[in-house]
Protein backbone atom coordinates (compact mmCIF):
# COMPACT_ATOMS: atom_id res chain seq x y z
CA UNK A 1 0.00 0.00 0.00
CA UNK A 2 2.53 2.49 1.07
CA UNK A 3 4.78 1.67 -1.97
CA UNK A 4 1.11 3.04 -4.23
CA UNK A 5 1.39 6.17 -2.44
CA UNK A 6 5.19 6.82 -2.80
CA UNK A 7 5.36 5.83 -6.46
CA UNK A 8 6.02 8.41 -9.17
CA UNK A 9 5.08 8.64 -12.99
CA UNK A 10 7.61 10.14 -15.41
CA UNK A 11 4.73 12.18 -17.58
CA UNK A 12 6.34 13.86 -20.60
CA UNK A 13 3.67 15.78 -23.07
CA UNK A 14 5.14 16.12 -26.66
CA UNK A 15 3.11 16.84 -29.85
CA UNK A 16 3.77 15.35 -33.76
CA UNK A 17 4.96 17.22 -36.05
CA UNK A 18 1.74 18.80 -38.55
CA UNK A 19 -0.77 18.09 -35.72
CA UNK A 20 -2.53 21.44 -34.11
CA UNK A 21 -3.29 20.02 -30.63
CA UNK A 22 -6.65 21.40 -29.85
CA UNK A 23 -7.40 22.93 -26.30
CA UNK A 24 -11.23 22.92 -26.80
CA UNK A 25 -13.52 20.81 -24.91
CA UNK A 26 -14.90 17.94 -27.64
CA UNK A 27 -17.45 15.96 -25.25
CA UNK A 28 -19.50 18.42 -23.18
CA UNK A 29 -20.62 17.43 -19.82
CA UNK A 30 -24.36 16.06 -19.60
CA UNK A 31 -24.53 14.86 -23.22
CA UNK A 32 -23.06 11.14 -22.79
CA UNK A 33 -26.02 10.01 -21.65
CA UNK A 34 -27.79 10.51 -25.00
CA UNK A 35 -25.47 10.02 -27.18
CA UNK A 36 -22.12 8.40 -26.73
CA UNK A 37 -18.95 8.80 -28.41
CA UNK A 38 -17.80 6.18 -31.19
CA UNK A 39 -14.03 5.45 -29.81
CA UNK A 40 -11.40 3.08 -31.82
CA UNK A 41 -9.20 1.44 -29.44
CA UNK A 42 -6.78 -0.81 -31.37
CA UNK A 43 -4.63 -3.38 -29.60
CA UNK A 44 -1.52 -2.16 -28.64
CA UNK A 45 1.88 -2.35 -30.35
CA UNK A 46 4.57 -3.71 -28.49
CA UNK A 47 8.07 -1.86 -29.46
CA UNK A 48 10.87 -4.12 -28.51
CA UNK A 49 12.31 -7.17 -29.82
CA UNK A 50 9.84 -10.40 -31.36
CA UNK A 51 11.42 -12.63 -28.87
CA UNK A 52 10.38 -10.86 -25.37
CA UNK A 53 6.98 -10.20 -26.72
CA UNK A 54 5.58 -13.47 -25.45
CA UNK A 55 7.30 -12.35 -22.22
CA UNK A 56 5.29 -8.99 -21.60
CA UNK A 57 2.39 -9.90 -23.57
CA UNK A 58 0.46 -10.15 -19.97
CA UNK A 59 1.13 -6.40 -19.12
CA UNK A 60 0.47 -4.91 -22.48
CA UNK A 61 -3.23 -7.14 -21.80
CA UNK A 62 -3.25 -5.49 -18.96
CA UNK A 63 -2.26 -1.94 -20.09
CA UNK A 64 -5.43 -2.13 -22.32
CA UNK A 65 -7.84 -4.09 -20.20
CA UNK A 66 -7.42 -1.18 -17.54
CA UNK A 67 -8.03 1.74 -20.43
CA UNK A 68 -10.73 -0.34 -21.92
CA UNK A 69 -12.49 -0.46 -18.57
CA UNK A 70 -11.99 2.89 -17.82
CA UNK A 71 -13.11 4.46 -20.16
CA UNK A 72 -16.46 2.17 -20.73
CA UNK A 73 -17.52 2.49 -16.73
CA UNK A 74 -16.92 6.79 -17.44
CA UNK A 75 -20.32 6.02 -20.18
CA UNK A 76 -18.69 8.70 -22.63
CA UNK A 77 -17.48 6.07 -24.90
CA UNK A 78 -18.95 3.42 -27.20
CA UNK A 79 -15.86 1.10 -28.18
CA UNK A 80 -15.73 0.26 -32.10
CA UNK A 81 -15.64 -3.44 -32.72
CA UNK A 82 -12.46 -4.29 -33.96
CA UNK A 83 -13.18 -6.58 -36.05
CA UNK A 84 -14.48 -3.22 -37.98
CA UNK A 85 -11.33 -1.71 -38.30
CA UNK A 86 -10.41 -1.42 -41.93
CA UNK A 87 -6.56 -0.86 -41.14
CA UNK A 88 -4.02 -3.99 -40.19
CA UNK A 89 -3.16 -1.79 -36.95
CA UNK A 90 -0.36 -4.02 -36.58
CA UNK A 91 1.40 -2.25 -39.72
CA UNK A 92 0.85 0.63 -39.10
CA UNK A 93 2.59 3.62 -37.22
CA UNK A 94 0.86 5.52 -34.51
CA UNK A 95 0.92 8.68 -36.05
CA UNK A 96 -0.59 9.76 -39.14
CA UNK A 97 0.39 9.13 -43.10
CA UNK A 98 1.65 11.59 -45.09
CA UNK A 99 3.64 12.96 -41.89
CA UNK A 100 4.86 9.81 -41.02
CA UNK A 101 6.10 6.73 -42.97
CA UNK A 102 3.93 4.30 -42.83
CA UNK A 103 1.26 5.91 -41.06
CA UNK A 104 -1.94 5.30 -40.26
CA UNK A 105 -4.79 6.66 -42.48
CA UNK A 106 -7.78 9.00 -41.03
CA UNK A 107 -10.06 8.44 -43.75
CA UNK A 108 -10.25 4.23 -42.70
CA UNK A 109 -11.20 5.57 -39.02
CA UNK A 110 -13.42 8.50 -40.65
CA UNK A 111 -15.31 5.69 -43.03
CA UNK A 112 -16.22 3.14 -40.02
CA UNK A 113 -17.69 6.42 -37.90
CA UNK A 114 -14.80 7.10 -35.04
CA UNK A 115 -15.00 9.99 -34.06
CA UNK A 116 -11.91 9.21 -31.64
CA UNK A 117 -9.09 7.02 -32.46
CA UNK A 118 -6.33 6.36 -29.57
CA UNK A 119 -3.13 4.75 -31.08
CA UNK A 120 -0.31 3.40 -27.97
CA UNK A 121 2.45 1.31 -27.56
CA UNK A 122 4.74 -0.23 -25.15
CA UNK A 123 8.01 -1.20 -24.36
CA UNK A 124 9.57 -2.32 -21.40
CA UNK A 125 13.38 -2.10 -20.03
CA UNK A 126 14.76 -3.72 -17.15
CA UNK A 127 12.33 -3.44 -14.88
CA UNK A 128 10.48 -0.05 -16.08
CA UNK A 129 7.85 0.37 -18.66
CA UNK A 130 7.20 2.99 -21.44
CA UNK A 131 3.59 3.59 -22.49
CA UNK A 132 3.33 5.77 -25.19
CA UNK A 133 -0.41 7.28 -26.19
CA UNK A 134 -2.04 9.30 -28.89
CA UNK A 135 -5.45 10.61 -28.74
CA UNK A 136 -7.33 11.90 -31.60
CA UNK A 137 -9.95 13.82 -32.67
CA UNK A 138 -10.84 11.98 -36.09
CA UNK A 139 -12.90 14.15 -37.49
CA UNK A 140 -10.90 17.29 -37.69
CA UNK A 141 -7.70 15.03 -38.19
CA UNK A 142 -6.20 16.69 -34.71
CA UNK A 143 -3.75 15.19 -32.51
CA UNK A 144 -6.07 15.77 -29.06
CA UNK A 145 -3.09 14.25 -26.45
CA UNK A 146 0.22 12.94 -27.59
CA UNK A 147 2.03 11.78 -23.93
CA UNK A 148 4.35 8.87 -22.68
CA UNK A 149 4.18 7.65 -19.27
CA UNK A 150 7.29 5.88 -17.35
CA UNK A 151 7.27 3.68 -14.28
CA UNK A 152 7.92 0.16 -12.36
CA UNK A 153 6.47 -2.71 -14.61
CA UNK A 154 4.37 -3.13 -11.26
CA UNK A 155 2.96 0.37 -11.59
CA UNK A 156 1.05 -0.77 -15.10
CA UNK A 157 -2.04 -0.46 -14.16
CA UNK A 158 -1.74 3.06 -12.35
CA UNK A 159 -0.35 4.22 -15.53
CA UNK A 160 -3.47 3.25 -17.33
CA UNK A 161 -5.50 4.64 -14.94
CA UNK A 162 -3.40 7.60 -15.13
CA UNK A 163 -3.69 8.01 -19.30
CA UNK A 164 -7.20 7.33 -18.74
CA UNK A 165 -8.08 10.13 -16.05
CA UNK A 166 -5.93 12.48 -18.74
CA UNK A 167 -8.12 11.35 -22.18
CA UNK A 168 -11.28 12.72 -20.07
CA UNK A 169 -9.81 15.17 -19.23
CA UNK A 170 -8.66 16.15 -22.69
CA UNK A 171 -11.68 15.57 -24.36
CA UNK A 172 -14.21 16.87 -21.01
CA UNK A 173 -12.69 19.57 -19.36
CA UNK A 174 -12.44 17.32 -16.45
CA UNK A 175 -10.35 14.63 -14.86
CA UNK A 176 -11.81 11.13 -14.10
CA UNK A 177 -11.63 9.53 -10.91
CA UNK A 178 -9.70 6.55 -12.39
CA UNK A 179 -6.71 7.06 -9.34
CA UNK A 180 -9.07 6.64 -6.39
CA UNK A 181 -9.55 4.23 -3.89
CA UNK A 182 -12.60 2.66 -1.96
CA UNK A 183 -12.26 1.91 2.14
CA UNK A 184 -14.87 -1.06 2.95
CA UNK A 185 -15.62 -3.09 5.80
CA UNK A 186 -15.66 -6.84 4.42
CA UNK A 187 -16.02 -10.56 5.93
CA UNK A 188 -13.34 -11.55 3.69
CA UNK A 189 -10.47 -11.90 5.98
CA UNK A 190 -12.57 -15.25 7.18
CA UNK A 191 -14.88 -16.33 9.59
CA UNK A 192 -17.40 -13.86 11.89
CA UNK A 193 -14.67 -11.00 11.87
CA UNK A 194 -15.22 -7.48 9.71
CA UNK A 195 -11.88 -5.87 8.83
CA UNK A 196 -11.00 -3.00 7.25
CA UNK A 197 -9.84 -3.30 3.60
CA UNK A 198 -8.94 -0.91 0.54
CA UNK A 199 -9.04 -1.69 -3.45
CA UNK A 200 -8.83 0.40 -6.64
CA UNK A 201 -12.00 1.46 -7.52
CA UNK A 202 -12.47 -1.29 -9.37
CA UNK A 203 -12.11 -3.58 -6.79
CA UNK A 204 -8.19 -4.49 -7.79
CA UNK A 205 -5.46 -4.29 -5.76
CA UNK A 206 -7.18 -5.45 -2.54
CA UNK A 207 -5.22 -4.68 0.64
CA UNK A 208 -6.19 -5.62 4.42
CA UNK A 209 -5.48 -2.90 7.06
CA UNK A 210 -7.12 -3.99 10.17
CA UNK A 211 -6.81 -7.00 11.87
CA UNK A 212 -8.40 -7.28 15.05
CA UNK A 213 -10.09 -10.51 14.78
CA UNK A 214 -13.28 -8.40 15.85
CA UNK A 215 -16.44 -6.14 14.32
CA UNK A 216 -14.64 -3.46 12.11
CA UNK A 217 -17.29 -0.97 10.35
CA UNK A 218 -17.51 2.28 9.50
CA UNK A 219 -14.14 3.47 7.74
CA UNK A 220 -13.59 6.97 6.01
CA UNK A 221 -10.92 8.55 4.35
CA UNK A 222 -9.48 11.67 5.23
CA UNK A 223 -9.43 14.24 2.42
CA UNK A 224 -5.37 13.23 1.48
CA UNK A 225 -6.03 10.05 1.21
CA UNK A 226 -3.49 9.26 3.40
CA UNK A 227 -5.11 8.25 6.68
CA UNK A 228 -8.18 6.24 7.49
CA UNK A 229 -10.74 6.46 10.18
CA UNK A 230 -12.77 3.24 11.83
CA UNK A 231 -14.40 1.34 14.40
CA UNK A 232 -13.66 -1.83 15.92
CA UNK A 233 -15.15 -3.77 18.92
CA UNK A 234 -11.76 -3.89 20.73
CA UNK A 235 -11.82 -6.13 24.09
CA UNK A 236 -9.75 -3.77 26.04
CA UNK A 237 -6.85 -5.12 28.70
CA UNK A 238 -8.87 -6.36 31.80
CA UNK A 239 -12.18 -6.01 30.63
CA UNK A 240 -14.48 -8.97 29.61
CA UNK A 241 -16.45 -6.54 27.16
CA UNK A 242 -15.42 -4.91 23.54
CA UNK A 243 -16.10 -1.19 23.28
CA UNK A 244 -17.02 0.00 19.71
CA UNK A 245 -13.87 2.49 19.69
CA UNK A 246 -12.64 4.58 17.16
CA UNK A 247 -9.17 4.65 15.03
CA UNK A 248 -7.16 6.57 12.57
CA UNK A 249 -4.58 4.08 10.49
CA UNK A 250 -2.02 6.05 9.08
CA UNK A 251 -1.67 4.22 5.18
CA UNK A 252 1.85 5.98 4.55
CA UNK A 253 3.65 4.82 8.16
CA UNK A 254 1.48 2.15 8.93
CA UNK A 255 1.05 3.71 12.56
CA UNK A 256 -2.40 3.27 14.17
CA UNK A 257 -4.00 5.16 17.05
CA UNK A 258 -6.62 4.73 19.30
CA UNK A 259 -8.64 8.48 19.22
CA UNK A 260 -11.93 7.91 20.78
CA UNK A 261 -12.41 5.27 23.15
CA UNK A 262 -15.32 6.52 25.63
CA UNK A 263 -17.42 4.39 27.28
CA UNK A 264 -20.35 3.43 24.11
CA UNK A 265 -20.33 3.92 20.57
CA UNK A 266 -17.37 5.92 18.72
CA UNK A 267 -18.59 5.65 15.45
CA UNK A 268 -19.54 6.79 11.96
CA UNK A 269 -16.13 9.04 11.42
CA UNK A 270 -16.48 12.20 8.19
CA UNK A 271 -13.64 14.07 8.33
CA UNK A 272 -13.37 17.77 8.21
CA UNK A 273 -12.09 19.13 4.28
CA UNK A 274 -8.62 20.66 6.19
CA UNK A 275 -8.59 16.86 7.67
CA UNK A 276 -7.56 18.07 11.06
CA UNK A 277 -11.18 17.32 13.01
CA UNK A 278 -14.11 14.68 12.86
CA UNK A 279 -17.34 14.71 13.23
CA UNK A 280 -18.67 11.00 14.76
CA UNK A 281 -21.46 9.71 16.55
CA UNK A 282 -20.66 9.07 20.62
CA UNK A 283 -23.23 8.22 23.16
CA UNK A 284 -21.68 8.22 26.44
CA UNK A 285 -24.90 5.39 27.82
CA UNK A 286 -27.13 8.19 26.86
CA UNK A 287 -28.89 8.83 23.32
CA UNK A 288 -26.10 9.22 19.99
CA UNK A 289 -25.37 12.38 19.12
CA UNK A 290 -22.61 14.10 16.66
CA UNK A 291 -19.62 15.60 18.26
CA UNK A 292 -16.65 17.34 16.71
CA UNK A 293 -13.38 16.23 17.82
CA UNK A 294 -9.69 16.81 16.75
CA UNK A 295 -7.84 13.88 15.03
CA UNK A 296 -5.80 13.14 18.50
CA UNK A 297 -9.22 12.61 20.33
CA UNK A 298 -9.54 15.93 22.21
CA UNK A 299 -13.45 16.68 21.66
CA UNK A 300 -14.11 20.22 20.56
CA UNK A 301 -17.91 20.49 20.62
CA UNK A 302 -21.03 18.50 21.01
CA UNK A 303 -22.77 19.32 17.90
CA UNK A 304 -26.22 17.82 18.18
CA UNK A 305 -28.55 17.42 21.35
CA UNK A 306 -31.36 15.42 20.87
CA UNK A 307 -34.03 16.78 21.00
CA UNK A 308 -35.77 15.23 23.60
CA UNK A 309 -33.45 11.94 23.64
CA UNK A 310 -33.22 11.62 19.64
CA UNK A 311 -30.75 9.82 18.19
CA UNK A 312 -28.59 11.75 15.87
CA UNK A 313 -25.90 9.16 13.66
CA UNK A 314 -23.96 9.48 10.52
CA UNK A 315 -22.80 12.46 9.91
CA UNK A 316 -21.52 13.45 6.19
CA UNK A 317 -19.57 16.77 5.49
CA UNK A 318 -19.57 18.82 2.54
CA UNK A 319 -16.66 20.74 0.79
CA UNK A 320 -18.16 23.45 2.90
CA UNK A 321 -18.30 22.10 5.91
CA UNK A 322 -21.76 21.72 6.10
CA UNK A 323 -23.20 18.75 8.24
CA UNK A 324 -26.01 16.09 6.57
CA UNK A 325 -26.71 13.06 8.59
CA UNK A 326 -29.76 11.14 9.70
CA UNK A 327 -31.83 11.73 12.79
CA UNK A 328 -34.89 10.13 14.37
CA UNK A 329 -35.96 13.64 16.25
CA UNK A 330 -39.21 13.64 14.24
CA UNK A 331 -40.55 9.62 14.90
CA UNK A 332 -38.64 8.12 11.98
CA UNK A 333 -34.96 8.33 11.16
CA UNK A 334 -34.78 11.53 8.31
CA UNK A 335 -31.65 13.18 6.59
CA UNK A 336 -31.33 16.32 7.99
CA UNK A 337 -28.87 19.13 7.04
CA UNK A 338 -26.86 21.44 9.45
CA UNK A 339 -24.25 24.01 10.11
CA UNK A 340 -20.78 22.54 11.18
CA UNK A 341 -21.97 24.15 14.75
CA UNK A 342 -25.24 22.65 14.36
CA UNK A 343 -26.76 25.48 14.17
CA UNK A 344 -29.61 26.22 11.54
CA UNK A 345 -31.07 22.37 11.08
CA UNK A 346 -33.12 21.76 8.30
CA UNK A 347 -34.69 18.46 7.82
CA UNK A 348 -34.84 17.47 3.94
CA UNK A 349 -36.51 14.28 3.61
CA UNK A 350 -39.97 12.99 4.68
CA UNK A 351 -41.02 9.90 2.77
CA UNK A 352 -40.36 6.51 3.44
CA UNK A 353 -39.70 4.39 6.78
CA UNK A 354 -36.07 4.54 7.24
CA UNK A 355 -33.73 7.24 5.67
CA UNK A 356 -29.88 6.63 6.63
CA UNK A 357 -26.49 7.05 5.32
CA UNK A 358 -26.39 10.60 3.71
CA UNK A 359 -23.05 11.19 1.55
CA UNK A 360 -22.34 14.70 0.00
CA UNK A 361 -21.30 15.46 -3.88
CA UNK A 362 -17.41 16.67 -4.36
CA UNK A 363 -19.34 20.39 -5.41
CA UNK A 364 -22.53 20.11 -2.62
CA UNK A 365 -25.05 20.34 -4.52
CA UNK A 366 -26.62 16.86 -4.07
CA UNK A 367 -26.77 14.45 -1.17
CA UNK A 368 -27.12 10.87 -1.47
CA UNK A 369 -28.39 8.45 0.92
CA UNK A 370 -30.33 4.68 1.38
CA UNK A 371 -34.01 5.06 2.05
CA UNK A 372 -36.36 2.11 3.12
CA UNK A 373 -39.84 2.02 2.27
CA UNK A 374 -41.12 -1.68 1.83
CA UNK A 375 -38.70 -3.82 3.51
CA UNK A 376 -35.91 -2.99 2.01
CA UNK A 377 -33.37 -0.59 0.80
CA UNK A 378 -32.69 1.72 -2.01
CA UNK A 379 -31.05 4.40 -3.07
CA UNK A 380 -31.63 7.96 -3.80
CA UNK A 381 -29.84 11.07 -5.05
CA UNK A 382 -31.61 14.52 -4.57
CA UNK A 383 -30.69 18.09 -4.10
CA UNK A 384 -28.94 19.82 -1.09
CA UNK A 385 -32.41 21.00 -0.36
CA UNK A 386 -34.35 17.98 -0.87
CA UNK A 387 -35.62 18.67 -3.95
CA UNK A 388 -34.99 16.94 -7.51
CA UNK A 389 -34.93 13.27 -5.69
CA UNK A 390 -34.42 10.32 -8.06
CA UNK A 391 -34.28 6.58 -7.01
CA UNK A 392 -31.00 5.19 -8.56
CA UNK A 393 -31.29 1.37 -7.44
CA UNK A 394 -34.05 -1.24 -8.17
CA UNK A 395 -32.95 -4.71 -8.12
CA UNK A 396 -33.79 -8.40 -7.01
CA UNK A 397 -32.28 -11.27 -5.07
CA UNK A 398 -32.03 -14.37 -6.46
CA UNK A 399 -35.35 -15.39 -4.66
CA UNK A 400 -37.31 -12.79 -6.32
CA UNK A 401 -37.61 -10.72 -3.26
CA UNK A 402 -36.26 -7.47 -3.53
CA UNK A 403 -32.95 -6.32 -2.89
CA UNK A 404 -31.38 -3.85 -0.65
CA UNK A 405 -29.32 -1.24 -1.75
CA UNK A 406 -27.62 1.00 0.98
CA UNK A 407 -24.40 3.32 2.00
CA UNK A 408 -23.87 5.65 -1.05
CA UNK A 409 -20.82 7.41 -1.83
CA UNK A 410 -19.72 9.64 -3.91
CA UNK A 411 -16.60 9.00 -6.68
CA UNK A 412 -14.65 12.31 -6.29
CA UNK A 413 -15.67 13.40 -9.62
CA UNK A 414 -19.52 13.59 -8.65
CA UNK A 415 -20.35 11.71 -11.77
CA UNK A 416 -21.00 8.16 -9.46
CA UNK A 417 -22.08 6.62 -6.68
CA UNK A 418 -20.62 3.62 -4.90
CA UNK A 419 -22.90 1.63 -2.86
CA UNK A 420 -23.29 -2.13 -1.74
CA UNK A 421 -25.77 -4.62 -2.51
CA UNK A 422 -27.91 -8.37 -1.63
CA UNK A 423 -28.92 -8.70 -4.74
CA UNK A 424 -26.55 -11.54 -5.57
CA UNK A 425 -27.01 -13.40 -2.17
CA UNK A 426 -23.76 -11.84 -1.00
CA UNK A 427 -23.34 -7.78 -0.23
CA UNK A 428 -21.67 -6.98 -3.04
CA UNK A 429 -20.19 -3.16 -4.05
CA UNK A 430 -22.04 -1.95 -6.93
CA UNK A 431 -21.53 1.95 -8.72
CA UNK A 432 -24.20 3.61 -10.87
CA UNK A 433 -23.83 6.74 -12.77
CA UNK A 434 -25.59 9.94 -10.87
CA UNK A 435 -28.78 10.27 -13.29
CA UNK A 436 -29.32 6.21 -12.73
CA UNK A 437 -28.83 5.26 -16.02
CA UNK A 438 -25.94 2.84 -16.00
CA UNK A 439 -25.32 0.47 -13.45
CA UNK A 440 -22.06 -1.91 -12.82
CA UNK A 441 -20.73 -4.55 -10.62
CA UNK A 442 -17.53 -3.83 -8.61
CA UNK A 443 -16.88 -6.86 -6.84
CA UNK A 444 -17.17 -10.57 -7.75
CA UNK A 445 -16.92 -12.63 -5.27
CA UNK A 446 -18.37 -14.61 -2.22
CA UNK A 447 -17.66 -12.58 0.21
CA UNK A 448 -19.61 -9.41 1.88
CA UNK A 449 -19.21 -5.54 2.09
CA UNK A 450 -20.33 -2.89 4.27
CA UNK A 451 -19.92 0.90 4.06
CA UNK A 452 -17.70 1.74 1.19
CA UNK A 453 -16.36 4.97 0.79
CA UNK A 454 -15.02 6.46 -1.86
CA UNK A 455 -11.57 8.57 -2.08
CA UNK A 456 -10.29 11.40 -3.52
CA UNK A 457 -7.78 10.77 -6.70
CA UNK A 458 -4.67 9.71 -4.97
CA UNK A 459 -1.38 10.51 -6.57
Amino acid sequence: MKKLFLLLLTVLAFSSTGFAQENGIYIKLGEARTKKSLLAFPALQYFGSPTTASKYQSVGAELFKTVTNDLTVSSYFQFINQSAFLEDTSKTALMPAPGTPNGFNFQSWSAIGAEFLIRAGFSIVGNEITFETYVYHVAKANLVMGKKYKGPISSARRIAHTFSNDVLKALTGKEGMFLSRVVVSSDRSGGKAKEIFTMDWDGANVSQISNHRSISISPAWSPDGKKVAYTSYVKRVGSKFRNADMLIYDLTTGKRSLVSYRQGINSGAAFSPDGNHIYLTISQGNSPNIYKMSTDGSLVAKVTNGPAGAMNVEPAVSADSKLAYSSDRAGRPMIYTANSDGSNVKRITFAGVFNSSPSWSPDGKKIAFSGQSAGNFDIFVMNADGTGMIRLTSAKRPDGRAASNEDPSFSPDGRFVIYTSNRTGKNQIFISTVDGSEERRVTNDSYNYYKPKWSQNIE
